[in-house]
């Protein structure tokens, strides 16, 4: 009994570590160092997803880039990051059978669902504010839009993109259906948030990750997501049509379509100068003004030049083409081993609405990272890695069961 008590904790850990994510920076961090001192005291098991080489490979482009780019103190910062891919080993190992990922998904959709229910406070108070009267809404409120429990509304965004997939999954495919009613009112909530936050690039990713989802449950009802879309630009809820409309026909220098358009050129120009190592991590900051294209006007378009916005692109000029080939193959491999496994599970497992949430979440990162470095925030990341995770230790139990 004692020995049960101690497996117990870490799975405890590293799940109460796995919802954090949505709720705190510092407890995440601090309850996966938790998690994992609970791994070794008991001396459970590892599993070792096959992503670990091409993840290596990334680790050691960084470290590469690291080391040749002159700038090692700044760069470091992108070598404690590491520590967050952590999550995606202790999941994995920690989570054994899949009535664990289902509370786990539980605790997602609730902790995204207390977090919009704070977002869409934030988009009350500002919708209602005197300051606000004065002004142009829409101007104003892109802004300075909501993040919920977060400190910006991209990662808001992210998370409640992720966290909208998992409970999508959980409600269409699992063969538990004890919690679906409130997982639908969570899920609904959680996309009244996603909207009300206005980002674009999370709504496409929601959409693409969503169709998937839709496309193997119930074909006819991908249909649904153009007649939202179509819903959302006659009506314009809060200018929300507006801000889909944005996406081709921008608001000047509101809306971010130049200040994307230059970053990505920017990119372009640093992967042309430094295309094996790129021009080391966290360099993007200090030196994006030395990468300007050629003919470029000043001043810049309005935004943020940290990074890219562009998981490829930034990630090939920070590190080399090498390192972000790591990384794609990193989520290929994924992508790969998920799909394989639900043509090997049977057709009424449990572990299939895990695989499924594991591929929509996928696509979703993969198709934002086009817009935004979404993994680039240690709450997207670590919540991804969770997800993962738990599509591995499905993909595990998925193997065991083929071979009894």
């Amino acid at each position: 009994m004692v020995e049960v008590r101690k497996e117990h904790l870490a799975l405890y850990l590293a799940g109460a570590a796995a919802v954090s994510t949505l709720l705190s920076i510092a407890a995440f961090e601090i309850l996966m160092a938790l998690a994992l001192v609970a791994m070794l005291v008991t001396r459970q098991k590892w599993r070792v997803p096959p992503i670990w080489l091409p993840l290596s490979l990334f680790f050691l482009g960084t470290l590469v880039s690291l080391a040749v780019s002159g700038h090692v103190r700044q760069g470091l910062p992108q070598v404690k990051k590491f520590y967050v891919y952590l999550m995606l080993f202790l999941v994995a190992s920690a989570f054994r059978e899949v009535k664990q990922i289902r509370w786990l998904a539980i605790g997602w959709a609730l902790a995204a669902g207390l977090s919009s229910a704070w977002g869409m406070n934030q988009f009350a108070e500002k919708y209602l504010d005197a300051n606000y009267a004065h002004v142009n809404f829409y101007t104003a409120y892109v802004a300075d839009r909501i993040t919920g429990f977060t400190d910006h509304w991209m990662t808001f965004s992210g998370e409640m993109m992720i966290a909208l997939l998992v409970t999508g999954s959980l409600v269409f495919f699992s063969t538990d259906r004890r919690w679906v009613g409130w997982l639908v009112a969570i899920g609904a909530l959680l996309g009244v948030a996603l909207l009300a936050a206005e980002t674009r690039s999370m709504w496409g990713a929601t959409a693409a990750g969503a169709v998937y989802l839709l496309w193997f449950w119930r074909r006819w009802t991908v249909l649904a997501v153009p007649a939202l879309i179509g819903v959302v630009l006659l009506l314009n809820p809060f200018g929300m049509g507006e801000r889909a409309i944005s996406v081709l026909r921008p608001h000047g220098d509101t809306d971010s379509n130049a200040h994307r358009s230059m970053t990505r050129r920017i990119g372009y120009e640093m992967i042309k100068a430094h295309p094996w190592f790129g021009i080391g991590p966290e360099q993007v900051q200090y030196q994006y003004t030395d990468y300007l294209p050629p003919g470029t006007h000043l001043p810049l378009p309005t935004g943020y030049y940290g990074h890219l916005h562009n998981i490829y692109i930034h990630y090939a000029a920070e590190l080399g083409v090498p390192a972000a080939l790591m990384m794609v193959w990193m989520f290929a491999r994924a992508l790969f081993d998920f799909i394989r496994g639900l043509r090997r599970a049977n057709s009424g497992a449990e572990q299939r609405w895990v695989l499924h949430a594991a591929i929509a979440v996928l696509i979703g990162v993969l198709i934002g990272g086009y817009f935004e470095k979404n993994i680039g925030d240690s709450e997207v990341l670590g919540l991804f890695l969770a997800v993962t995770g738990c599509g591995y230790a499905a993909l595990a139990q998925t193997e065991e069961s083929c071979a009894a």
